[in-house]
């Protein structure tokens, strides 16, 4: 089977998971992804989007007038930019569609990004992401939160094993800091067309973690590859718990734009009055 042969494949069940799986609807969470220390070239911008839909989930919401996350859609519009080889600086704007197909916004969030440079060729590589975020009502019981999320990974001509032990910080009464890691195990066939698994759960407050049923733990299928320019990452995910989603599908579609002239990058003008 050819590389583009394989591509209509994986697209075709793109399209099939969404057209049965997607009357209007997923779950709070806006981001699912195992970072792996690439970022942006110097100078370079790049846009994604991601989509979570929940088709099979709690029926009820993790607090009283919050999101439920039955056959919800979740997602964010991301905008990237490479500061330097080893910085990189995000923006993200969560939103949801609930099980009517009512609108809600997330607030905003800010990211941070450190990492080796040029990770995408190290054998060993390591970085840290320190995230910030203004939520609504409808998704959180605290207006801000905080995420530290480190990544240490491995990787060879064929195989990647990535670990994200994140950290979540959520500060006021109803706030806790809690353990949420994620791990991707995958295999690349060829450059830009790659199979594997990726975990992510959700133990609960650090010293207290939640009973085995009230934790997440899901196992997602996922492909990643390009259309033209465009990178996309497809998986669908199983929950093993009570407090899982059973079914749920993601999908997150990026573009790099090309890097843009030293005269027209945003530190060149902040020189100017600085």
């Amino acid at each position: 089977m050819n590389n583009d042969s394989r591509k209509r494949i994986v697209i075709l069940g793109l399209a099939l998971a969404f057209l049965f799986a997607a009357p209007p609807a997923a779950r709070a969470t806006d981001e699912i992804q195992v970072y792996n220390a690439e970022i942006a070239e110097v100078g370079q911008w790049t846009l994604e989007q991601h989509l979570n839909y929940t088709a099979q989930g709690p029926t009820h919401a993790d607090f009283p007038g919050g999101l439920i996350p039955n056959h919800s859609l979740n997602g964010t519009p991301e905008l990237a930019y490479g500061v330097t080889d080893w910085w990189e600086l995000g923006l993200y704007a969560p939103f949801a569609f609930d099980q009517e197909g009512r609108f809600f916004s997330n607030g905003f969030k800010v990211r941070t990004l450190f990492v080796t440079p040029d990770a995408e060729k190290r054998d060993f590589f390591y970085g840290a992401n320190f995230e910030f975020s203004y939520t609504t009502p409808m998704f959180s019981q605290t207006r801000f939160g905080a995420e530290l999320r480190p990544i240490v990974g491995v990787r060879n001509a064929a195989f990647e094993f990535i670990v994200n032990p994140i950290v979540d910080f959520a500060p006021g009464n109803y706030g806790a800091t809690t353990f949420a890691p994620a791990a991707r195990l995958a295999h690349k066939f060829e450059k830009d067309f790659s199979l594997g698994f990726e975990y992510y759960a959700d133990f609960g407050q650090i010293g207290h973690f939640s009973p085995l049923c009230k934790q997440q733990h899901n196992l997602f299928a996922v492909t990643d590859f390009k259309v033209g320019d465009i990178d996309v990452d497809f998986g669908v995910g199983h929950g093993f718990t009570q407090g899982s989603d059973r079914l749920i599908f993601k999908v997150i579609i990026g573009y790099a734009f090309p890097v843009s002239s030293p005269e027209s990058r945003p530190e060149h003008w902040l020189k100017k009055f600085f």
